[in-house]
């Protein structure tokens, strides 16, 4: 992606190199400072650096403006981000340089696009800082939340865009820092997809975290409403931080009701004082999942990749419900237990088939329990349990059912960390369930019977190979499920 901007108007021996120089020096540490822009000069029908004709305002904040734009080169709108430049504000100008550094390095669906970064220098005496993006149509959060609560659906979707975007940049070393609704844009791309898109945007605090944690000297980064605990102390700063912020911005969202209200200084320290309150009345899904992401301790708070993961299977879980709700006579629930019954598994008698499959699971993971498992309407059976006496479970909450919801593999690696599982009986109960990775046993015409499924009561990783070693076995299973179908077929023929 070019960092450096089109050529200016500025007549010289060579403009881009005017124009490049202007940039590095802008993106290094500035020795230079710039006057207030005039307002004049970006009215609409302006030429940016020849190529940008600005339309009108989108909205203004504190450091910049955000304005719509026509990109004449390639026929497109854009949205311009250009700075305020202040005089003798180092600061200022040193994090547009790091904002421009970190969103070049970005591509992600739910980060907001940098197209292009440049420096208008057709007045010498006062250069024009801007950035070109992605220009998204549609409102942003903060004025979404004015017209009330969103369903816990509509928020699953939105949170779970929103935790892909921070694990994407925490995975990359960048703290946001500014996690808030003002800063998440609402997309509507105007085409038959009816999902909710959300995208994060103004990286103008961010900071570069590869080597670790660093202090939030001078507890000047992100809006005081949202803050974390440890920034609202000035302490260290982490991707635990986003977290937090995206804990309070998805409470609100539910809920319609800022969690921290008031002027700055009291909003800031109030979480200091006491811990946001969780309404009972919310799913427990979403309790167990606000509860963890706004825990103090930041070592206690999942990360954004385990939210992403929890709201993902929240929305997987809405629609299965919602298909049930909408239509019960013809549902893919309906197809799904005609094919259970069609194998005719269901409450037969123990198999040793099975029962060697599930042992040797066991022995291959160094799991104390391995099971074949079929989902029925209100029961999950066990076809084959090594390492268990249990033979059935209700179905909700249960793994097994969460996983045949799933196209491939099912794991979760910490369930007391998981914010997926943190509700579950096996997980909370007296089993103390901490691993579970599951496998839906699929029919040839895409119907999930029910899992193969490992357990542990310890925590442990789960490679790539030993995914596929899981899935080997699984369809082992389902051949042999298969194999036994036909021949009651081809004997009934």
């Amino acid at each position: 992606m070019p960092v450096i901007g089109p050529i200016c108007l500025t007549p010289s021996a060579d403009p881009a190199k005017d124009n490049e120089h202007y940039l590095t020096e802008l993106i290094s540490e500035p020795a230079r400072t710039m006057p207030a822009t005039p307002k004049q000069r970006m009215e609409p029908g302006y030429l940016l650096s020849g190529r940008y004709r600005i339309v009108d305002l989108i909205g203004r904040g504190s450091q910049s403006s955000v304005f719509r734009a026509y990109d004449e080169l390639l026929q497109r709108d854009v949205a311009v981000k250009l700075f305020r430049n202040d005089d003798n504000d180092l600061e200022q100008t040193r994090r547009q340089g790091e904002e421009i550094r970190i969103l070049a390095g970005m591509s992600h669906h739910a980060l907001v696009t940098l197209f292009d970064a440049g420096a208008d220098l057709s007045d010498r005496n006062d250069p024009l800082t801007y950035l070109v993006m992605e220009l998204v149509r549609g409102q942003d959060l903060r004025h979404r939340g004015a017209q009330g609560p969103l369903s816990a659906a509509h928020m699953a979707l939105v949170g779970h865009d929103l935790a892909d975007g921070l694990s994407y940049i925490h995975h990359h070393g960048i703290v946001h820092r500014d996690v808030k609704p003002a800063n998440i844009l609402l997309v509507d791309y105007s085409n038959d997809d009816r999902r909710q898109r959300a995208k994060l945007t103004d990286f103008g605090v961010a900071v570069v975290t590869r080597n670790g944690p660093v202090p939030d000297e001078g507890g000047t980064s992100g809006t005081p409403a949202y803050l974390s605990p440890e920034q609202a102390a000035g302490g260290v700063v982490g991707p635990a931080s986003d977290v937090y912020s995206l804990g309070l911005v998805l409470l609100e969202g539910l809920t319609g009701k800022m969690a921290y209200p008031g002027a700055p200084i009291q909003s800031a320290v109030a979480r200091l004082l006491h811990d946001p309150q969780i309404p009972e009345e919310l799913a427990p899904m979403w309790v167990a999942l606000l509860s963890s992401m706004l825990a103090r301790d930041p070592a206690q708070r999942p990360a954004a990749r385990e939210v992403s993961l929890a709201l993902r299977q929240e929305v997987i879980n809405s629609a299965a419900r919602h298909r049930l709700e909408a239509a019960p006579g013809a549902t893919d629930e309906e197809g799904r237990m005609r094919a259970v019954e069609r194998y005719r598994i269901l409450d037969t008698p123990a198999d040793g088939a099975f029962d060697r499959i599930a042992g040797l699971a066991a022995r291959m993971f160094s799991v104390p329990v391995a099971i074949v498992s079929v989902v029925d309407h209100d029961r999950i059976w066990f076809k084959a349990h090594h390492g268990t006496d249990v033979t059935q479970i209700g179905r909700d909450p249960g793994l097994c059912a969460s996983a045949i919801l799933q196209d491939d593999v099912w794991v979760v690696e910490d369930a007391v960390r998981d914010p997926r599982t943190l509700a579950n009986p096996l997980v909370a109960g007296e089993f103390g369930l901490q691993f579970y990775a599951g496998v839906p046993l699929r029919t040839p015409d895409g119907h999930n019977l029910g899992t193969f499924c490992i357990l542990d009561r310890e925590p442990r990783q789960f490679s790539a190979d030993d995914v596929r070693a899981l899935q080997d076995l699984a369809a082992i299973v389902m051949n042999d499920l298969e194999m036994r179908l036909q021949s009651r077929m081809a004997i009934a023929s």
